[in-house]
């Protein structure tokens, strides 16, 4: 079957898994903003400002992959264990969320400006000592880390396979955005370091690692933790795939992000990499811009242009039909409850096919 993009309806179990994390999320962050605060009002700006960012949007997909295998690995769909693993996961996701966007320099997230940009207007209007740009950075920088520690709070009482394979995902995620960052830095990616850094910044940490997680809490790590790589890595590069397409061609309307950042940024994704080692020499010369701050509204529509003409885009999309493929055909067999399965075949699907 293949993928199209902007026609994948979210299965109807996300939202139900989404309430219950995200009122996990906001009883927390609730408790804890009126506790800081009391010491010092001051205390209840960034709190507040990351409660109003994990709670403003999001698809909570690492909750339902995490969700969908404890399940399918027999675990109670209601126990509150599972509940904070993916409140966790996505407290997680919000600390790598607020790094990047001070690392990448983006203005929006989610359809409202970031964190840094946020204090960084504060402090400006209030006409504070100092340099704006570098307070805002230092309270986002903050704002992650306590969503990281809460993120660990969470998990205080889970099983030590599940905190190892925790630790291995935010490793991982780490060494991926490291490896972003250089490519970046570089302006320059092939084939091979374009797939690695989509595997590690995000492919892992979205799928494959919240379905071990998952596993782990039901006690059954050891033999589902290949037969589960084998469905979340593909699916997990699927995932990053429709990410990169989306940064590029993605309604901002419904992305939260503004169209062309990623080729502002320079980001070294396969479809770039694709495009250059595809495209004609007219055609180089309009990727050499692939990168440039100052790039207008002609000059992002001008690599949008070569990079479906060069036949990139039509190169992705066909990696994420196989990669989905793989990743569904890879759950025949493997010993899970029914309605995971389907779960599971389901979220392959709106992963791969989404429009945000």
């Amino acid at each position: 079957m293949r993928v199209v993009p902007g026609i994948a309806v979210a299965p109807p179990s996300l939202s139900g898994i989404a309430t219950r994390v995200e009122g996990r999320i906001a009883g927390l962050l609730d408790c804890e903003l009126d506790r800081w605060a009391a010491v010092d009002a001051d205390l209840g700006e960034p709190l507040a400002a990351l409660r109003d960012l994990v709670l403003a949007g999001g698809k909570r997909l690492r909750p339902a992959f995490c969700h969908w295998a404890y399940v399918g690995a027999g675990g109670d769909p209601e126990d509150p264990q599972v509940v904070d693993a993916g409140a966790a996961l996505e407290l997680l996701h919000t600390f790598a969320l607020v790094h990047d966007d001070i690392m990448d320099g983006s203005a929006t997230r989610r359809g409202t400006d970031t964190i840094h940009v946020q204090f960084e207007a504060g402090h400006a209007l209030d006409g504070w000592r100092g340099e704006a740009r570098r307070f805002g950075e230092g309270v986002a920088i903050l704002v992650g880390d306590l969503a990281f520690v809460y993120a660990d709070r969470l998990l205080a009482g889970a099983p030590p396979a599940a905190h190892q394979v925790f630790t291995e995902l935010r490793i991982e995620v780490n060494v991926g955005q490291y490896l972003d960052l250089l490519g970046t830095a570089r302006g320059e990616v092939n084939e091979g370091t374009a797939r690695r850094i989509s595997r590690f910044k995000s492919g892992k940490y979205t799928v494959e690692r919240p379905l071990h997680l998952g596993a782990a809490l039901a006690g059954r790590l050891d033999d589902l933790a290949a037969p589960l790589s084998a469905y979340g890595l593909p699916l997990g590069e699927a995932f990053q795939l429709r990410d990169d397409l989306l940064g590029v061609f993605g309604d901002s309307a419904i992305t939260g992000k503004p169209v062309g950042e990623d080729l502002r940024e320079g980001k070294p994704t396969l479809l770039f990499a694709i495009a250059v080692q595809q495209a004609s020499d007219a055609d180089a010369a309009v990727l050499a811009r692939y990168g440039a701050p100052d790039l207008d509204e002609d000059g992002v529509a001008a690599l949008q242009d070569v990079l479906m003409t060069s036949g990139a885009v039509e190169t992705v999309e066909g990696d994420i039909d196989r990669l989905v493929a793989e990743a569904v055909q890879a759950l025949d067999g493997v010993a899970l409850a029914d309605d995971a399965r389907q779960a599971l075949v389901e979220l392959a699907f709106y992963v791969a096919g989404r429009d945000r």
